[in-house]
């Protein structure tokens, strides 16, 4: 139906991942297994902090958060994705289109959020070791997490209303493999600034705040490691981060990638390989980072083996 120069938009058509046909079967196969070992570490990870008291500790309960928030940033784009690769319509419902969205933006905003909760995490267990058991309680935990969730939760909610304001005219075509904001006001035909500019809000609150809260943690973490005079102290307080840096370093690094690189740079191809990594690839890392450089998930890992084994 129109509506003068208007129309009602049903749905969106997506562009492909990748336009070459004989790698779509491929690419399905290697994106069914990188989410379903998504779903079965992060599963693992909650399930394994829940049942051995030993991981009761603040930092592994912001960490089974974060393992929920890549169960859930995996399994918004990965099924549409999929789908894509063996159905010959790319579409999604209008509906669809902005329920994607709307998750899609809640779940940055927690990883976003929560690394800087976990970075002020380490910082006071590393600076302040003697006050962390007051500092860290389960209600300020709880009281961090809250204000996390309760922060994206407004942030998504604000950001979806004024896009539900946009109308679409000529084309439904979204030049992306998923539903995003940038690609959405590139298709619209109504004035976006109120858009940019409340997306540009949202990333000053929320990211700008996240980098600076990380990048003060650390500079007083290892300012305090600097300190420590036996090199076994400083390497056991380096391993204590090292998980953590490496989260914060692949989930930052490429939004700096994909938001601060000129213009004139710009290609879909490599704008869509950096949303795959983001949207898939960091998911799948994040629990192999710290299981695999953790003594204490290792070692509770093959305690649970054992005793599920020798009953």
């Amino acid at each position: 139906m129109g509506e003068g120069n208007h129309s009602v938009v049903t749905e969106f058509l997506l562009s492909e991942l990748t336009d070459r046909p004989e790698l779509q079967v491929p690419l399905f196969v290697l994106f069914l297994l990188i989410y379903l070992i998504t779903l079965v570490w992060n599963g693992g990870m909650i399930l394994l902090i829940t049942i051995d008291p030993r991981l009761h500790t603040p930092m592994y309960f912001f960490l089974q958060n974060l393992s929920f928030c890549d169960i859930c940033c995996s399994s918004i784009i990965s099924p549409k994705m999929l789908q894509s690769f063996i159905s010959e319509k790319k579409s999604i419902s209008y509906t669809g289109c902005y329920t994607q969205l709307y998750f899609g933006i809640f779940s940055q905003d927690i990883e976003c959020l929560l690394l800087a909760v976990m970075a002020y995490d380490r910082y006071v267990a590393i600076c302040n070791p003697l006050l962390y058991t007051v500092t860290m309680s389960r209600q300020r935990c709880n009281q961090l997490m809250a204000g996390v969730y309760g922060v994206a939760l407004a942030d998504s909610t604000i950001i979806i209303c004024f896009l539900l304001q946009l109308s679409f005219c000529s084309s439904n075509v979204i030049k992306h493999f998923f539903c995003e904001s940038p690609a959405l006001l590139a298709l619209s035909c109504s004035d976006t600034r109120i858009n940019e500019i409340m997306m540009f809000a949202s990333v000053c609150y929320t990211t700008v705040i996240s980098v600076l809260t990380i990048l003060l943690s650390y500079v007083c973490i290892i300012s305090t490691i600097l300190q420590i005079h036996s090199a076994e102290g400083r390497s056991k307080a380096f391993s204590t981060c090292a998980c953590h840096f490496m989260a914060v370093a692949m989930f930052y690094g490429t939004q700096l990638f994909m938001y601060l690189r000129p213009t004139s740079s710009y290609s879909m191809d490599t704008d869509k390989i950096a949303s795959v990594f983001y949207t898939v690839v960091i998911p799948l890392l994040n629990p192999l980072i710290y299981s695999l450089r953790n003594r204490e998930v290792k070692g509770a890992l093959w305690k649970t083996i054992n005793k599920f084994v020798s009953h």
